[in-house]
């Protein structure tokens, strides 16, 4: 089985798996501290683009040529991704993790973790976090809401995926789930597709933006792909 994230946490810091007589307060430090330590060494390099729905096509294709294993159909994916979120001390410290697990194979569960976008850098060609991907036993909602986390929201992706060489590509459209737990009842929030390009990697190989900008490059005019500012997104 899979070990839980949170167990590591709990392992690292306080020696032993949770239990029900845990608080609330005590496992918001725990996660802080785990955060804090150091816990995600990883860091995730991400440019973020839209396209409509009439376009989708073309762009599959022209990535089918630029990306591995062009011969092939592109590989499709359903994912659930769940949101939840624990407020620290202050009104100000928001704990968040991202549930996702795959319609197509049920058994796959991932929680992640991300830290706060590094945007201040002009130099830099991407958004840069911090990230933390671990797989999970399918009772991980469960433990969470145990933990004093609650779900914030959720929605459904479907789209296709691409890799070339350690650079991910996603092409999905997000759906909105009208009624909780019944998955097959959705509704799509826009008319375009969001084009993700992502890369995860050990801290401090920057080179990777360089790469990640030339191989946008390619991909217009049909996408822009740009940095982001999520934060400045959630003002409107």
């Amino acid at each position: 089985m899979a070990l839980n994230f949170m167990d590591v946490f709990y392992r690292a810091y306080l020696g032993e798996p949770p239990n029900d007589a845990l608080s609330k307060s005590m496992a918001n430090s725990v996660v802080t501290q785990a955060i804090q330590g150091g816990i995600a060494p990883y860091q995730e390099y991400l440019l973020q683009g839209s396209i409509v729905d009439t376009s989708r096509d073309v762009l599959l294709h022209r990535l089918q040529g630029l990306c591995d294993n062009a011969e092939g159909m592109p590989q499709k994916f359903q994912d659930h991704e769940m949101v939840f979120m624990m407020r620290g001390n202050t009104p100000q410290q928001i704990i968040s993790f991202r549930v996702r697990h795959s319609l197509h194979q049920r058994q796959n569960w991932v929680l992640r973790y991300t830290g706060q976008t590094e945007i201040g850098d002009k130099n830099r060609q991407t958004l840069v976090r911090t990230c933390c991907d671990v797989a999970t036993s399918d009772n991980v909602v469960q433990f969470l809401n145990e933990m004093g986390f609650r779900l914030d929201n959720e929605f459904i992706a479907k789209g296709f995926f691409f890799h070339k060489g350690r650079m991910r590509v996603t092409v999905s459209k997000i759906y909105k789930i009208l009624q909780h737990d019944n998955l097959d009842n959705l509704e799509q929030l826009t008319m375009s597709h969001l084009v993700e390009l992502s890369v995860v990697a050990p801290v401090g190989q920057e080179q990777i933006g360089e790469d990640m900008k030339a191989f946008a490059e390619q991909l217009k005019p049909l996408v822009q792909l740009d940095k982001i500012d999520h934060r400045r997104l959630q003002t409107f």
